[in-house]
């Protein structure tokens, strides 16, 4: 199921989806993908913040992506996927319900947002892409934990 128009110019994309909607981010942000393991919940942090885990030895914050979005939030069961990204120094885990694509696409192919979205969904959906018959929404990652939201985690 891979999406090969612009090979050439063309961005590896990896495609994910949270509740029935699907999304996706650069492949060259994404560190590792994990299965769902418990983590420890931190006191006075952003609801979306589902709390800490230890990976190899580094304390990495994990990140409801559909509470972050305005969604209902997951309640984490063995099918769900941690996509652990690289943000400037930092690493976080985002949670989502599965992984379900690689795509290559190219710029060409990336629609910009809509006026009719909310500006919330501006700051963080940065390009719509129809792939196959299905509507991916590209996600700016660095916009989902702005640098001062990270600290407490």
């Amino acid at each position: 199921m891979t999406s090969s128009e612009g090979k050439q110019d063309g961005k590896e994309l990896i495609a994910f989806r949270v509740g029935r909607q699907e999304f996706c981010i650069d492949v060259m942000l994404v560190r590792e993908i994990r299965g769902w393991t418990e983590v420890t919940a931190l006191p006075r942090v952003p609801a979306y913040v589902k709390g800490v885990m230890n990976l190899r030895g580094a304390v990495l914050p994990i990140i409801d992506l559909g509470i972050r979005l305005g969604m209902p939030g997951a309640e984490p069961t063995a099918r769900h996927v941690i996509i652990v990204v690289q943000l400037e120094q930092r690493q976080v885990g985002i949670l989502v319900d599965a992984v379900s694509d690689i795509l290559t696409v190219s710029d060409t192919l990336i629609q910009p947002v809509p006026d009719v979205t909310s500006t919330l969904v501006k700051s963080f959906v940065k390009g719509l892409l129809a792939v196959e018959g299905r509507m991916v929404s590209l996600i700016e990652v660095e916009s989902l934990l702005p640098a001062a939201e990270l600290e407490p985690a």
